[in-house]
């Protein structure tokens, strides 16, 4: 896999579960203090035309890396943690989305994502520029079924809650949100599936006071998420 970007190659190298087989970095982007310090790794200067037809994208800042392809969690193993804070994403299928929604995971401290095998995005370039790195540090997990995912999590001793509009859904502040928490986002457009949304031990929304009925799957995500955060703390 061939990541990019100044951020996810820099997480990428800081987090070291991954091996980097080839650096390529622009004069100008060679001077960033991690690249450019003691023990760094070691450089190849390419112009910025050289590593856009490297890793297939101008959005490389100046840099990419050649590595291992992405390592999977297993979802079980996340399921035993304690008290685990676990981010399901029903077929989101926006790398972007993915991204964006993984770097908020990783930054207010969820044990993991789980997202589909099928149908749904998985992690790719785009992703990992998009996650800003988080994806180096954050376990990420995929399984089969989603909805027999939230099944195990639950016999697991964890509550499911999924984000969704419908009538029955609670304002987001009503649960608990302590102990074991399956956050479950749905698709772009979509939303939750309806054997997904069945399996859930409750729906949950965010108020919205102006005239647009929804968010953005990663905007919503961020915003429950630091809810979630703070009542947990």
């Amino acid at each position: 896999m061939i990541v990019y970007g100044r951020n996810a190659v820099h997480e990428l190298l800081r987090a070291g579960r991954r091996p980097v087989h080839e650096l390529w970095a622009t004069h100008g982007a060679a001077r960033e203090p991690w690249l450019a310090g003691p023990g760094a790794p070691r450089v190849q200067p390419a112009t910025a035309e050289e590593i856009t037809r490297i890793c297939g994208s101008d959005g490389h800042q100046g840099v990419c890396a050649r590595t291992d392809a992405y390592h999977y969690a297993g979802h079980a193993e996340l399921l035993a943690r304690t008290d685990p804070l676990i981010v399901a994403l029903d077929e989101i299928q926006d790398p972007q989305n993915l991204g964006a929604i993984c770097r908020t995971a990783e930054g207010i401290g969820a044990t993991g994502v789980v997202i589909p095998e099928r149908r749904a995005a998985e992690v790719t370039p785009a992703v990992c520029k998009a996650s800003a790195g988080a994806v180096e540090w954050l376990p990420i997990a995929r399984v089969r079924n989603l909805a027999d995912f939230l099944g195990e999590a639950q016999q697991a001793g964890c509550w499911c809650y999924g984000a969704d509009a419908r009538p029955e859904a609670v304002d987001y502040l009503e649960p608990d949100w302590r102990g074991g928490v399956v956050l479950v986002m749905g698709a772009e457009g979509a939303g939750l599936r309806p054997r997904v949304a069945g399996v859930c031990d409750q729906l949950v929304r965010l108020p919205l006071h102006g005239r647009l009925d929804s968010l953005n799957v990663s905007a919503a995500a961020a915003a429950l998420l630091y809810g979630i955060l703070q009542r947990r703390s």
